[in-house]
């Protein structure tokens, strides 16, 4: 099955375990002729040049692939106390597309934010050890690269396995799963199947998160390709490997097919607890002004301190994400952003100039799914209408005529 020009629902059965080059290799056996398009998307960072990247075949009685970065000591040595600031920098300065960008970034964030929680530390302050090293970091873009080429909109896993024991790293020895990663899979289902070890890796955890799973999918879906990633360690009685199902995310039946296309946004999230409301509308009103912008919402919440706080979610379009950044830091009083990459389904509509009593009304008309569509008039246009009631009679009015309408309409973009 052509999974190339579909949206693609990814299953994840973690077996063995979970790891960034399992996650890695179990995509690569499913889709092979990925991986030298990967390695030239590498090849523009500004790796070591000894640093080598293989794609080998698992042995063993079962078919599947091991993702291997070959990585002389003297590079290990050099980049395993990596600081979380000079990994932003890195991949805010490297050529990549910006959906793989902001992946990788929403990962590393994903395993600061980990790290400064269990070691108390802010965020700008976390030095990564283990996941600072170049293979981590090759497998985290390597895996954004995958899941943005294989436009994965929508992932369910099976429970991952506890693991148990003890674990060395920088630290110490630190218990299994190690306290990081056991931040990264709250939320997540998990089972003891007795087999110790480390099971699931911080960036393995991180990628899944990434992907914000389900643990259920009960509608039906098209099996268009599996994959089979295997992990350097031996487990007893177990194969250490990853299975990664692929399905193409449809339905079967046409009568429920949702109408319209699903396409890529970057949401913006940030708090603001300092900036008068009066001063606060006015730079939403500027930041929707701007080109890219689609939607923004606004909710109250608290705070720290129990201070009341604005919650501000900006919806806009990849390749405006860096300019719009910017802006929501000088149009308000904001410190932080929070950026992920998401699908949205957009329903087919068009703006209709209709006339009424003389006057022009403009509607938008969306199709709906079973051939269904509506209608609502915009409130701008009603505004100046004498009360409640006039104001529901013109738009009432008004959309009907757009329903009765019989002539086919361009779809409009936003």
């Amino acid at each position: 099955m052509d999974l190339e020009t579909n949206n693609v629902h990814l299953y994840i059965n973690p077996h063995g375990g979970l790891a960034g080059d399992m996650f890695c290799a179990a995509l690569l056996d499913a889709r092979p002729d990925l991986f030298s398009p990967l390695q030239e998307t590498l090849a523009t960072l500004s790796l070591p040049p000894e640093i080598q990247i293989a794609l080998d075949d698992a042995g063993g009685s079962l078919s599947g692939k091991r993702f291997i970065v070959h990585l002389p000591e003297k590079s290990q040595a050099n980049h395993g106390h990596t600081h979380y600031r000079d990994i932003k920098a890195l991949l805010e300065n490297a050529p990549l597309p910006n959906g793989i960008k902001i992946r990788a970034q929403d990962i590393f964030q994903q395993l600061a934010e980990a790290e400064a929680y269990v070691h108390g530390v802010e965020i700008d302050a976390v030095t990564f050890h283990e996941v600072g090293n170049w293979d981590s970091i090759i497998d985290i873009i390597s895996a954004s690269f995958l899941i943005h080429q294989l436009n994965i909109t929508a992932t369910h896993t099976a429970p991952l396995p506890l693991g148990g024991g003890r674990i060395m790293t920088a630290h110490g020895l630190l218990p299994v799963p190690a306290p990081a990663t056991a931040r990264l899979l709250e939320g997540l289902p998990l089972v003891d199947d007795n087999i110790k070890g480390e099971r699931v890796t911080p960036t393995g955890a991180a990628i899944l998160k990434s992907l914000n799973p389900v643990s259920q999918h009960n509608k039906p879906l098209l099996l268009g390709g599996t994959g089979y990633g295997f992990g350097s360690r031996q487990l007893e009685g177990i194969a250490n490997c990853l299975q990664i199902l692929l399905f193409k995310n449809e339905e079967r039946d046409h009568n429920n097919t949702v109408p319209g296309k699903m396409d890529q946004v970057v949401e913006v999230n940030f708090d603001v607890d300092d900036q008068s409301p009066e001063e606060l509308a006015i730079g939403l009103d500027r930041l929707r002004d701007l080109e890219g912008v689609l939607s923004i919402t606004t909710l109250q919440g608290i705070g720290k301190a129990g201070r009341p706080i604005m919650q501000i979610q900006l919806l806009c379009r990849p390749e405006y994400h860096q300019i719009i950044a910017t802006e929501c830091f000088h149009e308000t009083t904001t410190i932080g952003l929070r950026l992920k990459e998401t699908s949205r389904w957009v329903l087919p509509r068009v703006s209709v100039n209709v006339e009424l009593e003389g006057k022009q009304y403009q509607v938008k008309k969306v199709d709906r799914p079973r051939d269904v569509a509506s209608a609502k008039t915009e409130l701008q246009n009603v505004i100046k209408a004498d009360g409640q009631a006039e104001r529901q009679r013109l738009r009432r009015t008004t959309e009907a005529l757009v329903l009765a309408q019989k002539k086919p309409y361009e779809q409009s973009d936003s």
